[in-house]
């Protein structure tokens, strides 16, 4: 007990606190024979090892139609293979000290392990095993169609605002398959048969679909004879890995509408098409956010909460992806407030960005805090993975894991106006209202 305790207090400090210095991360990077591409990146600071396998298949990949087959796969590969019982997955990986997960999203469906370094061979034995021969049978189907259509009940049915950018991205969306969440529609989940679950398996889980990451206290040589006794011999897939081409056409008129959900108070939303993340004006849209709203000195922190107390809540963010994404701006009113009052309130400080520089020292503030982002992001093994996986799924370029905050640097003041005044337009954006019920039972009279 006193072991297993001490393992877990390591494997916490580890994934949550641990530091990184700005120092160049090394890593080796190779393609076996059928295609799977391995990314290792040795860190001996502590005996933690995170092994991660990132799957270039999301919801876009999906057919509408079928939308949540990703998300369903993320449930459906802990069901096991011949050599792993149902639930087994976790119960080994906790049994050895460690902690797994996976998450997907509208790009990519992501697993991970972190384990003491010792176990190195079992996470890549466990990696194997569901890549090889995972287990899909009527039994794991049905347990887990039940689980993510209960997920999607409690994550957005149920929840409020729950589904606020299932709501932006169909508004948003009307030909590219980021009209749909990640989550998917219970109704084509309960279609789904078998056959194409085991056909969606067999197109998008091959080893020439997926990046397997490692970082943490590996010996480079053992870790590669290790990967090609699990790995090397799976075969390739034969399936033609779609791709979707389509291109979302511009927005050309603003997009408006109401959502009367069960809340107190009124959401504002704002949604503005961007381009794909890794273009260099998804760097200086980036940097916009951060002096928008990051933090309580940040601009409509300042101007929309403390000042005016319109509203109790508001941020923006772009949601990267990709393809081409969304710029999204939000605000959750005061009690009293009226959502156009919010709205306005919202639009000025959008209206200074895009018509004023911003200052030298605000400028310098959301450099600095664009570089300590730039280092937390790679604070422990995992982020570390991770980033690595990202980089060279997303970017092609592996290295940008030392470099990228290049890119972030090159960004002026006038190329943050610039985007703020080429994107935060109203004939590009969805606005969106969150209401209460109540609201709606009083229009109707």
């Amino acid at each position: 007990m006193r072991k297993k305790l001490f393992v877990t207090i390591i494997l916490f400090f580890a994934f949550v606190t641990l530091g990184y210095s700005q120092n160049k991360i090394d890593f080796t990077e190779y393609d076996l024979d059928n295609g799977m591409h391995v990314i290792l990146h040795q860190d001996k600071s502590t005996p933690i090892v995170a092994v991660t396998m990132m799957y270039h298949v999301g919801s876009k990949n999906e057919r509408p139609d079928r939308t949540g087959f990703a998300h369903f796969f993320e449930h459906l590969m802990f069901e096991g293979s011949p050599n792993i019982p149902r639930e087994g997955y976790f119960k080994i990986v906790q049994n050895a000290g460690g902690q797994l997960n996976a998450n997907t999203s509208f790009d990519r469906t992501f697993y991970y392990e972190i384990l003491p370094s010792n176990q190195l061979a079992l996470a890549l034995w466990l990696e194997s095993e569901r890549l090889l021969h995972l287990k899909i049978d009527s039994v794991g189907v049905e347990t887990q169609r039940k689980v993510v259509i209960e997920e999607r009940h409690q994550r957005l049915d149920n929840q409020p605002y729950g589904t606020v950018l299932e709501q932006t991205f169909s508004h948003a969306f009307k030909v590219h398959p980021y009209r749909w969440m990640p989550i998917g529609s219970a109704q084509y989940i309960d279609k789904a048969t078998i056959p194409e679950f085991m056909d969606f398996y067999k197109t998008f889980y091959v080893p020439q679909n997926v990046t397997l990451s490692i970082a943490g206290d590996i010996d480079i040589n053992q870790a590669k004879e290790l990967i090609s006794k699990y790995f090397a011999g799976i075969p390739k897939g034969t399936k033609k890995i779609y791709r979707p081409d389509v291109v979302e056409p511009p927005q050309k008129a603003e997009v408006r509408d109401t959502v009367y959900d069960n809340i107190q108070l009124p959401l504002v939303l704002q949604a503005y098409h961007i381009p794909a993340q890794g273009t260099p004006d998804y760097y200086a849209l980036n940097m916009l956010t951060t002096i928008l709203s990051t933090g309580q000195s940040s601009r409509l922190y300042k101007q929309v909460v403390d000042k005016e107390q319109k509203a109790i809540q508001v941020g923006s963010f772009p949601f990267a992806l990709e393809d081409p994404g969304l710029f999204i701006t939000y605000g959750i009113c005061n009690a009293g407030v009226q959502a156009n009052d919010l709205e306005a309130s919202m639009q000025k400080e959008l209206d200074k960005v895009k018509k004023d520089l911003i200052t030298e020292e605000e400028f310098q503030k959301i450099r600095n805090q664009v570089k300590n982002n730039f280092v937390s992001q790679n604070a422990t093994d995992a982020g570390v993975a991770e980033n690595l996986a990202e980089y060279h799924v997303f970017f092609g370029n592996t290295n940008l894991i030392n470099t990228e905050i290049e890119r972030f640097m090159k960004v002026t003041r006038e190329d943050i106006r610039r985007v703020a005044d080429k994107y935060l337009t109203k004939d590009n954006r969805v606005v969106l209202y969150y209401l209460p019920k109540s609201a709606e039972k009083k229009e109707g009279k």
